[in-house]
């Protein structure tokens, strides 16, 4: 069998959410089934770091899709003819967009449909393209996987797909999140936030992870309680991050916010695993993987309550209105108040964590491949 991927999404030091469901499922896949090869589409020089076997074969097509005509261009010109010059016999797209001109078998992913519910936190050319063609794109796929029970709902209801075309398949958390020994959570804690406690959120920067009402939160939480509890921030700025930035810089508190930039895996995972809870109230999420993340390190979420997140953080978080900064405020109170509360759930982090493995995601990614070829 053929397997032609859309790894666009591959970017050596810059993994995120697509990224790494992208490379941890391929990554199993390829080195599980030396008997099948896999063609990866790039839009640009790759990293051999991602070249996972010797039955991979690594293809650059032009032009880099990072625009929507571009992508028009890539999947409709470039991906269609390479997918006929290799002779695929199955196109995956973890991306959300797919070549609508091929009559080979696709497999969509889809991980969220944050763009309908919050079109406002995009760009009006990105917002326009996903609204006008990804209904195109989810009719048009012979199957499709989405990353949550929740997304699935939320794809069925808002473009009228049968239950039976969508399987969910959840993210995993990286192995280099683990429990941190005491020795090392203090090591962190001088590290990175001078000696003291801290709450942590992962992430990229923009209006849907609602960190401008998280740090709005912090400021009400270190009024009331007047501790040296820090916040770090980890995570790029990007689209629409004004906001964000004037928040860390008029905050009461801004000596106890802490920002640092993308970070690599194994720093990342240091970080979140001394934490004294991660503090995550988006508005909107497909999955969520940070909060999995904090849970395979033991350590506590302060969520927020909507869409899939209370899914993946099961009984080992405390929730909020994501809206409302009083509630997010109290919650951290709670939580730092009651020393009990805290160790109960980080006791339960890990079995919860137990429910999302990356070995099985990509054994049902690939189930699902071969029952599609065999329905063909």
């Amino acid at each position: 069998m053929r397997i032609a991927v859309n790894t666009r999404f591959l970017l050596h030091g810059k993994l995120e959410g697509i990224g790494w469901f992208t490379h941890e499922i391929l990554r199993r896949m390829v080195e599980q089934h030396p008997e099948h090869e896999f063609v990866f589409f790039f839009d640009r020089p790759f990293h051999a770091d991602f070249i996972f076997g010797k039955n991979v074969t690594p293809v650059v097509l032009q032009p880099p899709a990072r625009h929507p005509v571009l992508f028009l261009i890539w999947f409709e010109w470039s991906v269609r003819r390479a997918l006929k010059k290799y002779k695929a016999d199955i196109f995956i797209s973890t991306d959300g967009m797919l070549c609508l001109g091929t009559k080979v078998p696709t497999l969509l992913v889809i991980h969220d449909l944050a763009f309908v519910h919050y079109p406002k936190h995009l760009p009006f050319k990105f917002r326009f393209f996903l609204n006008y063609f990804t209904p195109k794109y989810a009719k048009r796929a012979d199957h499709i996987v989405t990353v949550s029970t929740f997304s699935k709902t939320d794809l069925v209801q808002q473009y009228s797909l049968s239950e039976q075309k969508i399987d969910v398949v959840f993210n995993g958390a990286h192995k280099a999140y683990q429990v941190l020994s005491f020795e090392e959570r203090q090591q962190i804690k001088e590290k990175y936030a001078m000696g003291c406690e801290y709450f942590v959120f992962a992430g990229a920067l923009h209006p849907r992870k609602n960190v401008e009402n998280l740090l709005k939160a912090f400021a009400v939480f270190k009024a009331r309680q007047q501790s040296n509890m820090k916040i770090l921030i980890v995570g790029r700025f990007a689209w629409n991050a004004d906001a964000i930035q004037q928040e860390m810089k008029q905050n009461r508190f801004k000596e106890d916010i802490i920002h640092y930039d993308y970070m690599q895996v194994d720093e990342l995972s240091k970080v979140i695993g001394a934490a004294y809870a991660l503090t995550f109230v988006s508005l909107f999420e497909g999955f969520g993987i940070p909060v999995l993340e904090a849970l395979q390190c033991s350590v506590p979420v302060i969520a927020s309550d909507r869409t899939s997140i209370p899914e993946v953080a099961g009984d080992a978080a405390l929730y909020a209105n994501p809206e409302d900064v009083q509630e997010i405020a109290n919650v951290m109170m709670q939580l730092y108040k009651d020393e009990h509360l805290h160790t109960v759930l980080s006791e339960r982090c890990l079995t919860q964590a137990s429910k999302f493995n990356w070995d099985l995601s990509a054994e049902k990614m690939f189930s699902i491949i071969q029952h599609m070829l065999i329905a063909r």
